[in-house]
């Protein structure tokens, strides 16, 4: 019975096997110096000479960007981690029923963990994160260690807390360490996001040059989309060195730019206002627009006199032409598309309708703070959810995310950010969802990141930035149920929260390459005892790459207990003691997956038999064991 590997995705080797798929005779097997087991492994002289005529070696001048750490914070990102996601029920809203995620612990693991599960799923990205601005904390990601060393440290018990530290001006590697952070946590979210899909990020001048560079190398050049620029503040600040600062950016790149294009904007009222219909055209309202071009543009047909119904002579100034030839225009008069004035003696104009233009206006790369808000009115939104305390300082407004997400979702999109913080974003997306009816879906991942000790969040009992999160997205969902909404709103306000921990196995540190018969035989009970069967049941979800928010429904089969996924997307049963009868009773359910505690068989020969009861019952049927 093949065994689940209880780690994330070795993305060194994924990738190994795309270059093969490439280069096949440029992939091989090594032996790995630490295991002694063979892997895949590059030949990179072949792969050198395969490249000959492109590839830039050793200190030749090339256009990139560098920086101390660069390599190993890649290394980094591609090392897998033995470390699970933990169901937390009594911190989730509506938990058995909500499509929305918030995940507690390092985004970088969170990442790592969600490599199989949402891959190529994600069609926005959203994230704010620290802007480096010599009071920020940055994640002390150690980038010292070997990939093996990584392994073995993410599963040990770590106080998360630990892991943000200040990285001030003084710091000989202040833009390094952040740029080090960025890169690998935007390297995993990449792979996150759909064919279609693009991440917006929110930084300010400290680092926008740097971002812009390490994005362009993460997603191509050729993917950037546009620079927005936000106006943050409506007033200036008069106790300033140089100037009084005013916005802040938002860098857009798409994972494919020639699949993404960004929606339309509803057209404001003030557009609309200026169509008019002064002759009662059945056809609706309409504006007078300009009939003639400049005449450089223009062929001869286009060079005519124009004869009005009243039958008023009209020429061309000079430098223009008529923007249609003689013929066509004479078939608009004849349509009533042409406006001569109430009298008939203006210049000719086109009537442009308004029924058919389009339903919308292209958005500006400039958004000014009437339209999307500011960080004041990001704050008032949150002060009035926490009347008892200030718990941030510049939260984004919820107008300027509702903002990106017209931009950038349909109504059943999945959302990822994955510097929650104020978590602004599920706030802004269940607003919009029950604007429009929509379904979009919402992961939040923020760190427990403490909060500082006699602030006035501290004092109202917030120990951490993560317990702030939750609460702001229960008490905004809250208030949106009171306010009206749209009848196909599925008012999905909740959330499961998941937590980032240590492996529900004991003390075990392995991977598929490193794993022996002879392992499991010395583990005969290699769960944590402070491990619940639902742990268990969510470790395998990510490591069998199962949706985290499919409904989970737990049924009780001859005294044991069993989890059905989504019906029968996956079955689980953790206990012990289990018999072949138990087995084909659940091997009559057909489900598409099934899974059981290695050491959970009464015998021997029940655990012997499992996959040929499933054979014969359900051959479809994938069998694992944990």
């Amino acid at each position: 019975m093949e065994k689940l590997k209880m780690h994330s995705p070795d993305l060194s080797q994924d990738n190994i096997a795309k270059i093969r798929d490439l280069f096949p005779s440029c992939v091989t097997e090594a032996r790995d110096e630490a295991t002694g087991k063979l892997r895949l492994a590059v030949d990179f002289d072949l792969l050198r000479q395969e490249l000959s005529d492109s590839i830039v070696e050793g200190p030749q001048e090339r256009y990139r960007l560098d920086w101390p750490g660069k390599q190993e914070a890649l290394m980094t990102s591609n090392a897998p981690i033995a470390k699970t996601l933990r169901p937390v029920r009594g911190e989730s809203l509506n938990f058995d029923i909500t499509k929305n995620l918030f995940i507690e612990g390092d985004n970088l693991e969170a990442l790592k963990l969600l490599q199989e599960n949402y891959l190529g799923r994600v069609k926005l990205i959203y994230i704010d994160p620290p802007y480096n601005t010599g009071r920020d904390f940055v994640y002390a990601d150690d980038f010292s260690e070997s990939s093996d060393e990584f392994l073995q440290r993410s599963n040990q018990k770590d106080s998360s807390g630990n892991r943000l530290v200040a990285n001030t001006t003084s710091n000989g590697r202040f833009h390094s360490d952040w740029l080090s952070m960025m890169h690998s946590r935007l390297q995993l979210a990449r792979n996150l996001l759909s064919e279609d899909g693009v991440i917006f990020i929110s930084i300010d001048d400290n680092e926008q040059a740097n971002l812009k560079r390490l994005c362009d190398e993460v997603f191509g050049s050729q993917n950037f989309v546009n620079t927005i620029i936000w106006e943050k503040r409506y007033s200036p600040q008069n106790a300033v060195k140089w100037f009084s600062e005013s916005h802040d950016f938002i860098l857009v790149y798409a994972k494919d730019k020639l699949n993404w294009y960004p929606r339309l904007l509803e057209r404001s009222a003030d557009m609309n206002a200026r169509y008019k219909n002064p002759d009662n055209d059945p056809r609706g309202v309409w504006k007078p627009e300009n009939a003639t071009a400049q005449a450089g543009h223009g062929t001869k047909s286009q060079f005519y006199e124009i004869t009005a119904p009243n039958g008023k002579t009209h020429t061309l100034p000079n430098g223009r032409c008529w923007v249609y030839t003689k013929e066509v225009f004479e078939k608009m008069v004849a349509d009533n598309r042409i406006w001569f004035g109430n009298d008939g003696n203006n210049v000719p104009a086109v009537k442009r309708f308004l029924s058919e233009v389009k339903q919308g206006t292209a958005c500006q790369t400039i958004w000014k703070y009437s339209e999307v808000g500011h960080n004041q009115e990001g704050k008032k939104e949150v002060n009035q959810l926490f009347p008892e305390a200030t718990v941030f300082e510049t939260p984004k407004p919820v107008r300027l995310l509702k903002r990106v997400l017209h931009l950038a979702t349909e109504a059943d999109s999945i959302i990822l950010d994955f510097f929650a913080g104020s978590a602004t974003t599920a706030h802004a997306a269940m607003q919009l969802n029950a604007d429009d009816g929509g379904n979009r879906k919402v992961i939040s991942v923020q760190l427990p990141e403490a909060t500082e000790e006699n602030s006035t969040a501290w004092k109202a009992g917030y120990q951490n930035i993560a317990e702030i999160s939750k609460e702001r997205i229960r008490r905004a969902g809250k208030k949106i149920l009171e306010t009206e909404s749209h009848p196909d709103w599925n008012r999905d306000i909740g959330f499961r929260v998941l937590k980032v921990d240590t492996s529900n196995m004991k003390d075990i540190y392995y991977r598929p390459d490193e794993l022996s018969q002879g392992d499991l035989l010395e583990a005969v009970d290699n769960v944590k005892p402070d491990r619940t069967p639902e742990d268990l049941l969510f470790q395998v979800l990510v490591d069998w790459g199962v949706d985290l928010t499919l409904p989970i429904r737990r049924e009780t089969l001859q005294g044991k207990t069993v989890f059905f996924v989504d019906d029968n997307a996956l079955v689980a049963c953790f206990d012990t003691g289990i018999t072949e009868e138990l087995v084909k009773e659940l091997a009559k359910h057909e489900p598409l997956r099934v899974v059981f505690r290695d050491n959970g068989f009464v015998s021997d020969a029940v655990k012997i038999n499992v996959e040929q009861i499933f054979r014969q019952l359900s051959p479809s049927t994938e069998v694992r064991a944990l």
